[in-house]
């Protein structure tokens, strides 16, 4: 399961906080292995500590990382060229282009103006589909995990 940088993010969220939390929990429970990538790794660098650090609470057997690859940028410029999002969500695409080349079978997201939106959705699964790919699904964490 792929997640991007706002579910690190949403464990400090009020709003986000109960999910985000708990999504954690169920990965270094083994419920889920995280998936991240280095669009993933450059967002989190500059983040507070607090934030970055989440990571390293994840057992390395719970987590699988991913590369951007040329398919990836490919894809990610098709997202861009397709009008998906515009090129200010650059990074947003990246994700998404990342998460279906490494054939992730979830992404998790709290961006829901550019990800976890159904004409976002609607269009990243077009663009796939156009290019050959299998779309990975597209929740929130509220979405996934077990209560």
């Amino acid at each position: 399961m792929y997640a991007d940088t706002s579910v690190f993010g949403g464990c400090f969220e009020e709003k986000f906080s109960e999910a985000s939390i708990r999504f954690f929990e169920q990965v270094r429970g083994g419920t889920f292995v995280l998936v991240v990538s280095d669009v993933t790794l450059e967002e989190l660098d500059p983040a507070p500590q607090f934030v970055s650090s989440l990571l390293d609470t994840v057992p390395a057997k719970q987590m699988e990382r991913v590369v951007s690859s040329d398919d990836s940028k490919r894809l990610r410029s098709a997202y861009l060229a397709a009008g998906v999002v515009g090129p200010a969500c650059g990074n947003d695409a990246a994700h998404i282009a990342v998460a279906t080349i490494a054939l992730v079978d979830i992404i998790v997201s709290w961006n829901f103006k550019h990800i976890v939106h159904y004409e976002k959705i609607m269009g990243y699964e077009g663009v796939n589909t156009i290019h050959g790919y299998q779309s990975p699904r597209i929740y929130s964490p509220y979405e996934v995990i077990s209560l």
